[in-house]
This record gives structure tokens, sequence and C-alpha cells, in this order.
């Protein structure tokens, strides 16, 4: 990425999210109802066999949009969570980076990345609990506690108050540190190579295999920590009394440490797409916001 002030980053890494959610919200759907699905007792079948069945059996009960449940949550938060996601990381550049005129190395840029997660938590956990919680009602047929992100923010305060609506922050800040860190990581290094360092401006299709690439690993290393988060934002009060702790404890004993990516393949097939859209959409916004400051100068 070509060094921008704060307020560019800001802009368009907003507009990137936007692009994100919009691609990669129905993947993210199916990610969340096999993650919470309830554990088959003996001799009964899971309620999903498998992405394609969870698919499948969304939008046969729930239509299309079914697949976008949720989303209104996310939308309102995506586009200051990734703003200020970028901005975080463009101030961890600052921060962290080499002297000016110098390469960044790759630890640059992954703990600039990983500076960038800390920025998100605040409003990246009571989106993710809300987001969650309306993402696993299971369409008409079962229980419906939720009328819409305003009706369940209005019942989870009333439930537990602020910290009803917080619950799972640490989670999140566990699996977007080191996650944050590895997608800015990734993206600048494969953009790297495709660039020669610099020496040219990426292609369209250059960025969007930066960015896929960049979906991918920020997944593979934050996956096991969204599982605990999604399990934990969704219990019933006083499921977990020590919190995330008690969730991998859980888990372990009951399913072993593969549950630990229960859900990872429509993460990946999400993966890709929509952090390739995110980070088209960045470039595209900066390509226009730097139109737009060489028109003002003319």
């Amino acid at each position: 990425m070509a060094e921008m002030g704060p307020i560019q980053y800001f802009i368009c890494g907003g507009f990137g999210g936007i692009c994100t959610v919009v691609v990669g919200h129905p993947l993210d759907t199916i990610k969340v109802r096999l993650q919470t699905m309830p554990i088959p007792k003996p001799g009964e079948k899971p309620l999903y066999a498998g992405t394609l069945d969870c698919l499948k059996t969304t939008v046969k009960n729930e239509g299309i949009r079914g697949l976008y449940k949720g989303m209104g949550a996310p939308l309102l938060g995506v586009a200051p969570i990734f703003a200020i996601s970028f901005m975080g990381y463009g101030v961890g550049k600052q921060l962290f980076g080499p002297p000016s005129g110098q390469q960044f190395s790759y630890l640059d840029y992954f703990t600039a990345g990983a500076f960038s997660g800390i920025f998100t938590t605040v409003i990246m956990a009571p989106g993710e609990r809300i987001k969650c919680l309306l993402q696993i009602q299971q369409g008409s047929s079962g229980p419906k506690l939720y009328n819409g992100p305003v009706d369940c923010v209005k019942k989870l305060y009333k439930e537990g108050g602020i910290k009803s609506i917080y619950r799972g922050s640490g989670a999140t800040l566990l699996r977007d540190i080191p996650a944050s860190g590895m997608y800015f990581l990734t993206y600048e290094a494969v953009k790297d190579y495709i660039t020669e360092n610099g020496k040219h401006s990426p292609s369209i299709l250059g960025t969007i295999c930066a960015g896929g690439a960049a979906g991918i690993a920020n997944w593979l290393v934050g996956m096991p920590p969204d599982v605990l988060k999604s399990r934990l934002q969704t219990a019933p009060e006083g499921t977990y009394p020590k919190g995330i702790r008690d969730v991998f404890k859980n888990l372990i004993k009951t399913e072993g440490p593969l549950a630990l990516y229960k859900g990872i393949t429509p993460v990946l097939l999400r993966a890709f797409p929509a952090n390739a859209a995110c980070f088209v959409g960045f470039e595209l916004c900066k390509t226009f916001l730097t139109y737009l400051s060489k028109s003002g100068a003319d």
C-alpha cells in the first residue's frame, strides 16, 4: 500500500469493508450455524451434514433471504470496523515500521497488522454477538427470540446490561490480534511480490489474488478463537461462568480439537472472494481519492 494519511486509510477501509459484507455474508451465516448447531444425541443425525447441506436447508426453509440474516448489524458496524482497522494499520506502520524510505520487513507488517486488531474490538464485539444470535434463529418453525438487531440489543441490555452486549470481547480480541497481523502481512507480501516491491501498481487481478490470500491466512489463524467466540456469544446466560476458558475445556472434552475448525469450509470459501472484494474496494477508493486530490490541485 502506498503511504496515506489516517483519514484516507479510514475512508478507503470503510468502503472496502462494505464490499466485504455484501459478498461474504451468506457463507458467514452458514459458518455460524455449523459452529453452533447442537451436538447430536447417540443415534441422532446432526442438524446439518456439512456446508452444502446447511446451504440447501437454509434456502429451502427460509429462502435466499435466510442467508442474509443478521446482515444489518455488520453493515452498520462494518464501515467503522474496517475503517478503524485500516487506520490502525496505518498508525501501526508509523509506530513499528522502519525509518522513512526503507523497505518494510515481514515482521513490521505483522506487528502493524496485529496492532490494528486492538482498534476494532470495541465495535466488533457487540456487532458479532448480535449477528451470531440472529444467524442461529432457524426460520419460522424454530423459536424466534429477536426481531432484528435493535430488538436484540434491547433484550440483551435488559437481560444483563452492557456486559451482556459485550460478552465475548476477550475472545474477539484473542482472534483479531494474530489474525489481523497475518491478514495485512499476507496482503503486503503478495502485493510486494506481484509489483516487484512497488515498482509498478498492482492490477485488479493482482489485488484480487493478494486480498483473497490475505483472507485465507486471516482465518487459518483466527478460526479456533472464532469458534470459541461464537459458542460463548450464543450460549444462554451463565452457561460458561469463566468465559472462554470454560468454552475451550468443554469443547475439547466433548468434541475434540478438530471442533476448533468447525465451519472452516464455508469460511475459506467466503474468505477469498470477500477479502478480494475488500481490497479491490480499498484500492479503487484510494485511486478515486488520489484523482480528487489531483483535480483539486489543478
